[in-house]
């Protein structure tokens, strides 16, 4: 790590600033009970929320071949007729698709504390959202939980050339800043994009977010710093802008 002070933090969106996870097995369980009651489906009714979590979790998308909507409502068609055979009901995974869409929007929301961390954080460095993803989906999730304005300047994965781990992207988010790498930290809860991704381009410290204690593979990238929740973010800096103080 270089001698010069923290001038930027970069961070990731999903389950490092808002718990996209939580609020996706919100929309799911909101979808079960729309197949048991309006349905009648029984245990099949979780069987397929299943399927899609599983399509979701292996999705490729590519913006120039489909649309998000298109993609992700297939997922449910897919898993509908999977699970109870027949012909394919597109209205019905339209139908189960907006409504997981819209609760989980719902349930995306920055928590009062971590708001009040990026406060007072821009108050001493530049802040910077960095997050991978179909630019639709993305700017969706950063609109319901209104975080726009807590950021000098916000930056989607799928309106760039390359995502994380890419370095170009990290690049770029130094250029929009005015900053060079060894000036950031990058803070995120994937190892292979966020972390893999600072450790590429060179950033100052990288800082892993480990909510639930998982011991990650031997060959997984090593970040500088690991961490329990993001609100342990502001010490950990005063600690990495120390030890520049103590060296210089």
């Amino acid at each position: 790590m270089g001698l010069s002070r923290v001038r930027a933090v970069f961070f990731d969106l999903d389950n490092t600033l808002i718990d996209t996870a939580g609020a996706s097995r919100r929309g799911m369980l909101e979808v079960i009970k729309l197949l048991q009651s309006k349905y009648h489906y029984k245990e099949e009714a979780e069987v397929i929320c299943d399927k899609v979590q599983v399509k979701l979790s292996k999705e490729c998308f590519h913006p120039y071949n489909t649309c998000i909507t298109d993609l992700r409502t297939s997922h449910w068609e897919e898993a509908i007729q999977e699970t109870k055979g027949g012909t394919a009901n597109r209205k019905l995974a339209e139908e189960c698709y907006l409504l997981w869409k819209s609760t989980r929007l719902q349930h995306m929301t920055l928590a009062e504390d971590v708001k009040a961390m990026l406060t007072e954080l821009r108050k001493e460095v530049r802040l910077l959202l960095l997050t991978n993803g179909d630019k639709q989906t993305q700017r969706e999730k950063i609109e319901a939980c209104a975080c726009q304005s807590y950021f000098d300047a916000v930056v989607v994965g799928g309106e760039q050339r390359e995502e994380k781990p890419a370095p170009s992207i990290f690049y770029y988010c130094c250029n929009l800043l005015g900053v060079q790498p060894g000036d950031c930290v990058m803070v995120g809860d994937t190892l292979e994009t966020d972390i893999q991704g600072g450790l590429n381009a060179g950033l100052k410290a990288t800082v892993w977010i480990n909510k639930n204690g998982v011991v990650p593979l031997k060959s997984s990238p090593v970040p500088h710093y690991i961490v329990s929740s993001v609100l342990e973010l502001p010490a950990l800096l005063q600690s990495i802008d120390c030890k520049v103080s103590m060296s210089t």
